[in-house]
């Protein structure tokens, strides 16, 4: 998710074209050619710029609406529901058959369409096979010289990270045998999903966001050509 103000000009964005599932957009106002993944234009008189990143999360409906309950929802148009042109539920799948090119830049340490999930923190970046925080469900780990955990929802599906120091002191965190409860080893405190201890000693205090990004392996890799590759226990 990207700012649509550059140089103080607000661009306005028309989808352009599909590049290995990645869209590209052109804007109205000069005509330069946008990447989605890199928010960075390609083509045009704005070429080489970068747009401005929003904050984002890529949550399961169930808990975005218990973290908002007063949230609104963007209504499906009609026009094109009726025309049945919306995706259909199992389109992950469908996606899944389609074949990559990226020529030589293809690599073969994962299948390319295997779901990680993308952690950039200290101009350092690393992949975490989603088959990994799904055996772990809480992983400890270092981005850019950066101590983070990755942290996988009780819907088995949302990813978020958080930086585990707090006030100078770094964290320890473990998920509570039989118990969905995520707990540091220092104080006792229990921490929900949004980072946020809400019980006992440390009740209140916020752990630093890290933005994650769900990707496919061979798009992450392209965009971020020395990404680390986490594997379990290599902490």
């Amino acid at each position: 998710m990207w700012e649509s103000v550059v140089n103080g000009q607000t661009l306005t964005f028309r989808l352009a074209g599909i590049n290995n599932q990645n869209f590209i957009v052109r804007d109205e106002e000069t005509g330069s050619w946008w990447q989605q993944v890199s928010g960075e234009a390609i083509q045009g008189s704005l070429k080489g710029q970068k747009l401005e990143n929003v904050w984002l999360d890529e949550l399961s409906f169930g808990i975005w609406k218990r973290e908002n309950p007063n949230g609104r929802v963007l209504r499906p148009d009609e026009k094109i529901l009726q025309a049945n042109k919306y995706e259909s539920a199992d389109w992950e799948t469908d996606v899944a058959k389609m074949p990559v090119r990226i020529g030589d830049k293809l690599d073969a340490t994962l299948e390319p369409r295997t779901l990680v999930v993308g952690v950039t923190a200290g101009g350092k970046s690393k992949a975490y096979p989603f088959s990994a925080i799904e055996k772990q469900s809480l992983i400890l780990d270092w981005v850019g010289g950066r101590e983070i955990v990755v942290l996988l929802g009780v819907d088995r599906k949302s990813v978020r990270a958080f930086e585990i120091k707090l006030n100078g002191r770094t964290l320890e965190f473990f998920v509570k045998p039989d118990s969905s409860e995520i707990v540091d080893a220092e104080t006792g405190s229990v921490w929900d999903f949004s980072g946020k201890a809400v019980k006992d000693e440390l009740a209140g205090k916020q752990l630093e966001k890290v933005q994650v990004l769900k990707d496919y392996w061979f798009d992450w890799k392209n965009y971020n050509s020395e990404t680390q590759l986490y594997t379990l226990g290599s902490r």
